[in-house]
């Protein structure tokens, strides 16, 4: 005999039956969360975004594609110049986030901010998605070089089509001689800088 747990709808509608394994050697266990309600799935099921919870919604990522290399500059200009730290994303969808993030050793000119921008060309130009301005080394040393992290949130790329992102940095004003993006040590290092982009789900 199979063991059976019917439960009938109070409005006089479906049923709902919970039965055990018809083979004695097959024992199933399963476990609810204890975290949100939640509605099951069937393989005839969609993927419906209103019965998932709002963590996952928000933050569903669609792709995600890294671009690292062992590549340095240094300049003196005060004038925005094209970084190495560059990479492509196509996107899934129009409406969707690109979330831009990179890692780099970063050395600004002694006694004046390093101001750092994010622009992108392809399916989308934009020549300013965001300016970082506050990379700052004191004035009357040599400067000094750390490992920062930059992040961008695009919103509104409105593109289905390759999209190219470059960063560009410059120094604020005169004062002060070189300064690099990425750190110039590529001849002790394998990484010297990293750049992920993240497509989310709108």
């Amino acid at each position: 005999m199979t063991a059976k747990i019917k439960l009938n709808a109070a409005s006089g509608g479906g049923s709902f039956s919970l039965q055990a394994p018809s083979s004695s050697s097959n024992n199933r266990v399963i476990s609810l969360p204890d975290i949100a309600d939640g509605t099951l799935l069937t393989s005839q099921s969609s993927l419906d975004s209103t019965k998932l919870s709002p963590a996952i919604t928000s933050s569903k990522v669609l792709q995600k594609v890294n671009y690292q290399a062992n590549t340095a500059l240094s300049s003196t200009s005060t004038s925005y110049v094209e970084t190495p730290v560059t990479g492509s994303i196509t996107p899934q969808s129009s409406s969707s986030t690109i979330i831009v993030t990179a890692c780099v050793p970063v050395w600004p000119a002694s006694g004046i901010y390093l101001q750092v921008q994010l622009r992108s060309s392809g399916g989308n130009t934009n020549n300013d998605i965001g300016t970082w301005g506050d990379a700052y080394s004191p004035s009357g040393t040599g400067g000094g070089a750390w490992n920062s992290m930059y992040r961008w949130v695009h919103t509104s790329h409105n593109a289905t089509s390759a999209i190219t992102y470059k960063i560009f940095a410059r120094k604020q004003s005169t004062t002060g001689s070189s300064w690099y993006f990425p750190n110039n040590n590529t001849a002790y290092s394998t990484i010297s800088w990293l750049l992920t982009l993240e497509e989310i789900a709108a």
